[in-house]
């Protein structure tokens, strides 16, 4: 049994950052329907300036920017704090796991891996852990139930593809109808943040809880050996 990581530091910057994309998300939806209802005015005949519409395009641009560097640092410190769970978990158990420690975080830059790989590995985290913890009779008061992990990972693709829907439609917009139906579709991808990132807060927690305890068990032992006559 190797010597567990800390990882408490990184599940509390995983949970910090995963606020900042909501926020930015609810930014992001926020201005999309700025949007949309200047393009309703549009649409209706109102008369906007040229410096209006010139100034929605740039907000727009800033604000998509904005949340898109924002995403990118989340799934950076949610990937860190995957990776050394599932390194602590090598670390306590006596028989392999399914996948390597490194491959809990290449497995989201993998393309059709990304799909499947990650909720797998989420899974075998939650699984092991507590069967492993179980064993000890230090389950008491853990939620490491795998119902939650399927509404996690339906709402990370699900997301995922409509985002995707949103910035193709985007760039290809031209027509009046056709930005609005962008905009509506942008409200929609920012909404689907909002329940996504309570999961995922959820779960890093319940896991972090766990995670403890596994350092608990360690440290018991690491008490045993020495008070057995090992040299600690």
């Amino acid at each position: 049994m190797g010597e567990l990581k800390p990882n408490g530091s990184r599940a509390k910057r995983a949970i910090l950052w995963i606020w900042i994309v909501l926020a930015a998300d609810m930014l992001d939806g926020t201005s999309s329907y700025m949007s949309y209802c200047l393009l309703q005015a549009v649409s209706n005949g109102v008369d906007v300036p040229d410096a209006v519409i010139n100034a929605d395009n740039t907000r727009e641009t800033i604000v998509g920017i904005f949340s898109f560097l924002i995403h990118i640092i989340s799934i950076i410190t949610f990937i860190m704090w995957f990776r050394r769970a599932y390194y602590n978990l090598h670390q306590s158990v006596s028989h392999r796991l399914a996948h390597s420690e490194g491959w809990a975080a290449g497995c989201w830059f993998v393309p059709i891996q990304n799909l499947y790989r990650p909720y797998k590995i989420m899974k075998e985290l939650y699984q092991e852990t507590k069967a492993f913890l179980s064993q000890r009779g230090m389950d008491m008061n853990l939620n490491l139930t795998t119902h939650l992990l399927g509404w996690w990972w339906a709402l990370w693709i699900i997301g995922g593809i409509i985002a995707q829907m949103a910035f193709r439609m985007t760039l290809r917009a031209e027509t009046l109808d056709e930005l609005m139906a962008s905009s509506i579709m942008c409200m929609v991808s920012s909404a689907m943040t909002v329940p996504l990132a309570f999961i995922t807060v959820k779960i890093i927690k319940d896991y972090s809880k766990a995670e403890t305890l596994l350092a608990d068990v360690q440290g018991l032992n690491t008490e045993n050996q020495c008070s057995a006559g090992t040299v600690c």
